[in-house]
């Protein structure tokens, strides 16, 4: 049995997740987890970063050696917690926090920072980070790249599964039954427009349990605008992010459709709600089997009144969520990314190109060394 830590700073900027993950030849199992909140000073650089401003590049490298600080004082912490020496860790897997993700740029890239220095030099234990450039470099999206780890999870002999993460944006892996192939792609916004707005509109960072879109009704004329959206009808693969889904997409979304929002601020909130279950809805319609279990994972699992949209519009699927498999669903992704350092580690491909669009599996990762003995 080998130990890794798993650390990734989701797209909602709402803490660091932590995941202690044992692997075996034939096993893999999330033993413990972890969130730990960021300094609101940091929080806020993060946040602030999803969008350009004034002196960028000074305020990425700040945020990109305090997040590298902060996720190695995070994972020394969680071990001692947990009573595990850092020696006994056999490596990091940092995905750090996305700030930018232009898959439709020529040429395509992607930024993650988290200075993997400063995580191996704090630590001292080996830390595997930069995952998705090496599969855009090889053609591919850099995204999704938890459907591998899913796959080793939760598939299932005889019914379809898909696992919906939902997160600032949503993402679902598909494992037909009695099949070995496998589809994943990015749906669209999850928490993101919901969270934009509730902040925008109410001062609060999110609508907890989504108790205030359940006080709303969704507007149709805005519903129906949001539904035009491209991305929704694009054919996988195919992945985005909140340069897409942030707070100027909802505005012009309601100007479009008409609708003075700040004056029906509840009512929007409804209608992003129902958008994010339409589209993930739409999407298992299109490329997704015609029923199964729907597995989600996540932040969003924990709106209730989301949760109740996504039943709703995917009346065909048995909607649980990832705790009632035995798996927390605020420590999947980051468990992912430990798995993908171990597969960094053997010399074993991280994604799947059918998923990525990527011409071949590849091994990801950059390999940071820790201190040694």
């Amino acid at each position: 049995m080998t130990q890794y830590v798993g650390a990734i700073s989701g797209t909602s900027v709402d803490g660091l997740d932590l995941a202690l993950v044992q692997v075996t030849d034939d096993a893999v199992t999330i033993s413990a987890g972890a969130v730990k909140a960021f300094p609101e000073s940091l929080a806020g650089n993060l946040r602030g970063l999803a969008a350009a401003g004034a002196n960028e590049v000074f305020r990425v490298g700040i945020a990109d050696a305090t997040l590298g600080e902060f996720v190695g004082q995070a994972v020394l912490g969680f071990l001692a917690e947990l009573g595990i020496a850092p020696e006994a860790v056999r490596a990091i897997g940092s995905h750090g926090q996305t700030i930018r993700h232009h898959p439709e740029a020529e040429p395509p890239f992607t930024v993650q920072i988290g200075d993997a220095h400063r995580i191996a030099e704090i630590t001292g234990i080996d830390t595997v980070a930069d995952f998705r450039r090496r599969d855009m470099a090889a053609g591919g999206e850099g995204a999704p790249l938890t459907p591998l780890f899913h796959d080793a999870l939760f598939r299932h002999a005889v019914r379809h599964r898909v696992v919906l993460n939902l997160g600032g944006i949503a993402n679902v892996t598909i494992l037909p039954a009695a099949s070995r192939s496998i589809l994943g792609f990015d749906t669209g916004p999850a928490n993101a427009l919901m969270d934009a707005w509730t902040q925008h509109a109410f001062g609060e960072r999110y609508d907890a349990a989504g108790e205030r879109a359940a006080g709303g009704t969704s507007i149709p004329a805005l519903l129906e605008a949001l539904l035009t959206d491209p991305y929704l009808n694009r054919a996988p693969p195919k992945s985005t992010g909140k340069e897409t889904y942030n707070l100027a997409y909802v505005q012009r979304m309601c100007r479009k459709a008409g609708i003075a929002a700040d004056g029906a601020a509840t009512d929007v909130l409804a209608t992003l709600a129902e958008f994010t279950a339409a589209s993930v809805a739409g999407a298992l319609a299109r490329w997704g089997p015609a029923s199964g279990d729907l597995v989600t994972a996540g932040g969003g699992r924990l709106n209730r009144h989301l949760m109740s949209r996504i039943a709703h519009r995917a009346e065909t699927f048995d909607v649980t969520i990832s705790d009632d498999h035995g798996i927390h669903g605020d420590h999947l992704e980051a468990a992912a990314f430990a798995w993908l350092a171990h597969r960094t580690l053997e010399g074993l491909p991280g994604n799947a190109p059918e998923v990525t669009g990527a011409s071949a599996p590849r091994v990801l990762g950059a390999i940071h060394p820790g201190r040694g003995p």
